[in-house]
């Protein structure tokens, strides 16, 4: 964080069980405030007709009582999450309802992740353009898999945001449709409580024309939120994806440059933050200062600037 000027991070994984919140104060007093935190539901128990009122007050505690900042929304939902007869839950089953109206009550954003690259749902073969990817990771790829098609999950994701207009929702990694710029436009252009992050999706966002994507960036620069994907445990570093090697420091270094070098210069031809995503080149957008300004840091404190403060721990 001190090397590329990190002055705070959002830890999205910040779980809903006693250990996790513990491990949230201790990752807080350790960063002395340079931390926030997402509560993470338990699906446990989801198919009883009381779990979402239960979450929904769960949440509210995780907020009121814990600092919490936010809600995510992992991509296990649609894809991977079932109910007790083995049914796949939908992205807009309204047993979640509860989930979402308390966020719009609570004031915060909901980071949901919904769908996975397009590239994720063809045949894992050597064209496919993630293929470096997939040969590391064969289980992320859902072509011939019983779930639903990219589009329909998609779907799913926008009728809920409409169900509930006063809830803010980040639909994280460029609203997973960074291969669509259109379609995020649209999005962005019809719901006005949708926000997007750019996670782990320059190498996509960085292949469309740099003009095309400098527009867009420019027309909703108050709703695009700098992100990483950057995963971190005690042995492991995430950079966006992950490969057969660890990556180091050094990495770690040249993959911050890299998303200043998208966002800030008009260089173009170079490699992407994350090349295991795709073997491409991307151009620079070279941002005015003052959406760079936004998109760094404005929209985020913003965004997360209901400063909650926990009554005890």
């Amino acid at each position: 964080m001190e090397r590329n000027g990190i002055e705070m991070i959002v830890n999205l994984s910040g779980g809903h069980s006693p250990r996790s919140i513990r491990n949230a104060h201790a990752l807080s007093r350790a960063l002395a405030g340079r931390i926030v935190h997402f509560y993470t539901p338990d699906w446990g128990e989801v198919d009883e007709p009381w779990w979402g009122v239960r979450e929904a007050q769960r949440l509210a505690q995780a907020v009121q009582v814990h600092g919490y900042r936010g809600l995510k929304i992992s991509k296990a939902l649609g894809l991977y999450l079932r109910d007790r007869a083995g049914v796949l839950i939908d992205v807009d089953d309204p047993r979640l309802d509860p989930l979402w109206h308390q966020a719009g009550l609570l004031g915060i954003p909901i980071s949901i992740h919904t769908g996975d690259p397009r590239a994720f749902w063809f045949p894992s073969t050597p064209d496919n353009e993630r293929h470096d990817e997939l040969s590391v990771h064969p289980e992320w790829s859902f072509y011939g898999r019983p779930v639903p098609s990219r589009e329909e999950l998609l779907k799913m994701r926008e009728r809920v945001i409409e169900r509930h207009p006063l809830t803010t929702f980040v639909c994280v990694h460029f609203a997973n449709n960074p291969e669509d710029l259109n379609a995020v436009r649209s999005l962005l252009t019809r719901f006005s409580n949708v926000w997007v992050d750019i996670a782990a999706r320059v190498p996509e966002i960085g292949r469309h024309p740099a003009a095309q994507v400098r527009r867009l960036f420019i027309d909703f620069q108050d709703r695009i939120l700098f992100g990483t994907d950057i995963g971190i445990s005690p042995h492991s570093l995430m950079l966006g994806s992950t490969g057969d090697d660890q990556p180091t420091d050094a990495d770690a270094d040249r993959f911050y440059e890299t998303h200043w070098r998208f966002l800030e210069t008009a260089d173009r031809h170079f490699e992407h933050p994350t090349p295991i995503q795709g073997r491409w080149r991307i151009d620079g957008i070279e941002l005015p200062a003052d959406v760079l300004a936004k998109i760094y840091r404005e929209n985020a404190r913003r965004l997360l600037g209901r400063r909650v403060q926990p009554q005890r721990e």
